[in-house]
C-alpha cells in the first residue's frame, strides 16, 4: 500500500495555503498615521483642498506620505504621531469651519495589494482605540411628532367626511377635537373610533364646549417607542458607513439607549460630527398670502408660521407638513439640463401616493424644502438628559409645475450641500432626535498595549506547543509545527479577507485556542499511528490507518465545539462575538491543515516510498 494524493488534491492545498497568506500579508504593513478632511454642510473638498493642503504642509517641513482624495474625503497620511497632531491644528486653521478635520490610522497596504482585494484586519476598539457613546433617545420627541401626524390625519379624515369641526390641537395630555355641536362630536367619535384603532377616544366636553380628548393606546405608545429605537440604530449604522467609519459597533441597550463604538476616530470632536449628523426634511407649502411685514412682527395667520431662508431673508410657510423625510427610500445627488446641482429623491410607495395627492391640489403653488438638524446646546435638562438645541432652515422654495409622485428633485441648492443632503438623506432620518449621555475614549497607546501584550502571550504558547511537538513526535512534529504555522496564517488572512470580521482582545484569544485545537488533532493522529505501528502494521498502513481512524474522533470534537461558537455568535454582543467568530474560523482552518494539510506533507515524504521507521 502506497499513501499518495493525486495531483489535484495537492494542488489544491497549496492554493488554499497560498490564498491564506495573499489575504495575510497585508497585516505585515501595519498603519500610517493620517488626517482625515469631510466637508460639513455647504462646503466640498476638490482637488484644490487636496493641493493647498500639501502645500500648507510642505512649507510647515511636515513631510506628506501619501495624500488621497476618494469619495469627497481627503487623507492626509504623516510621517508619526507629532506630526499627525501639528497637521490636524495647521488644516483646521487653514479651512476654518466649514470642514471637519479629525485624526485617523490608515492601512499602509500597498496600492497593488490593494487594488487585488488585499486588506488587513479590522481591528476592534479595545485593539485599535477609538470612542465609545452611550446615547439616549428623546422618546417624548417621537411621541410629540407622531401626534403631530395624528393631528393632520383627523384633519384631513373629517374633511373627507365632511364632518365639521372646530379646531384640533394637541395638549399635554394628548389631542383635542372640538366641535360646534353634539351631533358633530357624536358622529366625528364613531367615525374615528372606526379608523383610529390605536387611539382611546373620551367625550371632553364641558357645557356648551364640546369637545373630544384623543390618547395613544398603552400598546400604540411602546410600538412607537420600539419602532423610534430600531429606526434611530439603522438610521446611525447607515450614517456612519456613509461617513467612512470603518466597522462601528452600533447596538441597543435597554429601551432608549443605544451604544456606538467607532474604532480608529481618535478624537470625540469627528464622532460627535459625524452622529450630530441629525438632519431630516419636511415639505411645506409656502403661506403667499400672508403679509412678509406683518410676519416679522409676529403677526401670522393661524396654522402658519415664520422660518429663516439659508441664503438670507425669511419666508412664511404653513404648519402643515405635507411630506417628511421617513418616506424617503433614495438620494441622489445630480445636475439639472443647465448644470446647475440637484438632489434626485425617490419615495416609498406611500410617500409617493401621499405626495401625488397634495401635489395635485397646488400647482402652480410655492412649496418650501424645510431643513430641519438637532444638535446638543451645551445645557442639560432638570432630569440631566442633554438638552437639544432644534435648527430649521429652508433650503429651496420651488413653484410646483405639475403633479409629482415617487420621484422628483430639489434645487437651489450649491454643489456641496447637494452632496451633503444626498449623504444625509440616504442614511434616513432620525425619528427623534439622541443625546449623548456617556462618551470614552480609548487611546491607541491603550490599544497597542493589548496588541503587544496579546501577540506575546500567542507567541509563548506557540513556542511551548512548538517546542513540545518538535521533541516529542520528531520528524512527524516538525511536520504538525508547519501546519500550526499555516493555520495561525489562514486564520489571520480569513479574518482579512471576511468584510464584517472584527478582531477584539478576546479573539486573540480564540486564537491561542485555536492553537491548543490544532495540535490536538495532530497528537490524536500521531498517538493513532504509533498504536498501528505497535500493532505490527507496515510504515504505510499505520499512516493510512492512522489518518482514517482518528478522523471521526477529530471531526466530532470539532463540531461539537463550532457549534458552541456558533450559539455565542448568535447571542453575544461586542467581544463574545469577536472570540466566536475567531473561533468558527480557527477550527474550520485547523481542520484543514491537521487532517489534509499535514497528510498532503507526509504523503509527499514518505507515501511514495518503502520505508521501515518512521520518525514519530
Amino acid at each position: 500500500m502506497l499513501n499518495k494524493y493525486p495531483m489535484w488534491k495537492n494542488i489544491m492545498v497549496m492554493l488554499v495555503i497560498a490564498i491564506g497568506c495573499f489575504y495575510a500579508v497585508p497585516n505585515l504593513f501595519g498603519e500610517d498615521h493620517a488626517v482625515q478632511v469631510v466637508a460639513t454642510r455647504g462646503a466640498e473638498v476638490t482637488a484644490s483642498t487636496q493641493a493647498s493642503v500639501n502645500e500648507l504642509l510642505a512649507s510647515k517641513g511636515i513631510a506628506v506620505k501619501r495624500s488621497e482624495l476618494e469619495k469627497g474625503q481627503l487623507l492626509v497620511r504623516v510621517q508619526n504621531a507629532d506630526q499627525q497632531l501639528l497637521a490636524k491644528e495647521l488644516i483646521a486653521d487653514s479651512l476654518g469651519d466649514k470642514f471637519t478635520v479629525a485624526l485617523n490610522l490608515a492601512p499602509a497596504t500597498p496600492k497593488w495589494l490593494e487594488s487585488m482585494g488585499g486588506s488587513p484586519m479590522k481591528l476592534g476598539l479595545d485593539l485599535r482605540g477609538g470612542v465609545h457613546f452611550l446615547m439616549e433617545v428623546d422618546m417624548g420627541e417621537a411621541i410629540r411628532k407622531m401626534e403631530e401626524a395624528k393631528v393632520a390625519d383627523f384633519r384631513s379624515q373629517l374633511r373627507e367626511e365632511k364632518i365639521r369641526y372646530a379646531g384640533i390641537r394637541s395638549n399635554t395630555t394628548g389631542i383635542e377635537i372640538k366641535f360646534r355641536d353634539a351631533e358633530s362630536l357624536a358622529s366625528a367619535e364613531r367615525f374615528l373610533k372606526s379608523r383610529s384603532k390605536d387611539m382611546v377616544f373620551t367625550d371632553a366636553s364641558r357645557g356648551e364646549d364640546f369637545a373630544l380628548q384623543a390618547v395613544m393606546s398603552d400598546v400604540y405608545l411602546k410600538q412607537i417607542k420600539e419602532e423610534a429605537l430600531q429606526q434611530n440604530i439603522t438610521t446611525i449604522r447607515n450614517r456612519v458607513n456613509e461617513l467612512g467609519v470603518a466597522e462601528p459597533v452600533v447596538q441597543r441597550q435597554g429601551a432608549e439607549r443605544i451604544i456606538v463604538e467607532l474604532p480608529g476616530v481618535q478624537d470625540t470632536a469627528r464622532a460627535k460630527e459625524i452622529l450630530g449628523a441629525t438632519a431630516s426634511i419636511e415639505f411645506h407649502m409656502v403661506d403667499d398670502k400672508a403679509d412678509p411685514n406683518a410676519a416679522q412682527s409676529g403677526r401670522l395667520p393661524a396654522g402658519s408660521e415664520v422660518y429663516q431662508r439659508r441664503e438670507g431673508g425669511t419666508v412664511v410657510l404653513k404648519k402643515e407638513v405635507m411630506l417628511t423625510g421617513d418616506h424617503i427610500t433614495g438620494a441622489q445627488p445630480s445636475f439639472d439640463q443647465y448644470s446647475r446641482p440637484q438632489v434626485s429623491i425617490n419615495l416609498d410607495a406611500k410617500g409617493g401616493t401621499i405626495f401625488s395627492d397634495v401635489t395635485k391640489d397646488n400647482i402652480g403653488k410655492p412649496m418650501a424644502t424645510l431643513f430641519i438638524e438637532y444638535k446638543d446646546s451645551g445645557e442639560r435638562n432638570a432630569d440631566g438628559s442633554v438638552k437639544m438645541q432644534k435648527i430649521q432652515e429652508v433650503i429651496s422654495v420651488a413653484t410646483i409645475q405639475a403633479r409629482l409622485g415617487r420621484n422628483f428633485v430639489i434645487t437651489g441648492l450649491s454643489h456641496g450641500e447637494a452632496q451633503n443632503l444626498a449623504l444625509l438623506l440616504r442614511a434616513g432620518a432620525l425619528i427623534a432626535p439622541v443625546s449623548i449621555v456617556e462618551e470614552r475614549t480609548i487611546g491607541p497607546s491603550l490599544g497597542a498595549e493589548n496588541i503587544q501584550n496579546g501577540v506575546q502571550a500567542m507567541v509563548w504558547g506557540m513556542a511551548v506547543v512548538l517546542l513540545f511537538m518538535l521533541v516529542y513526535y520528531r520528524g512527524f512534529g516538525l511536520i504538525a509545527n508547519i501546519a500550526l504555522t499555516m493555520n495561525l496564517v489562514m486564520v489571520v488572512g480569513v479574518m482579512s479577507m471576511i468584510p464584517g470580521a472584527v478582531l477584539t482582545l478576546p479573539g486573540i484569544a480564540g486564537m491561542v485556542l485555536t492553537v491548543g485545537m490544532a495540535v490536538d488533532g495532530n497528537v490524536l493522529i500521531y498517538e493513532r499511528i504509533r498504536e498501528e505501528l505497535r500493532a505490527g502494521r507496515s510504515v504505510q498502513q499505520a499512516i493510512h490507518e492512522g489518518y482514517g481512524n482518528a478522523f471521526s474522533t477529530i471531526a466530532d470534537a470539532n463540531i461539537t465545539t463550532f457549534l458552541t461558537a456558533l450559539i455565542l455568535f448568535a447571542v453575544g454582543t461586542g467581544a463574545v462575538k469577536g472570540f466566536a467568530v475567531t473561533l468558527m474560523i480557527g477550527i474550520a482552518t485547523s481542520m484543514f491543515t491537521a487532517i489534509v494539510g499535514t497528510r498532503s506533507i507526509v504523503n509527499a515524504i514518505w507515501g511514495g516510498k518503502r520505508v521501515k521507521t518512521l520518525s514519530i
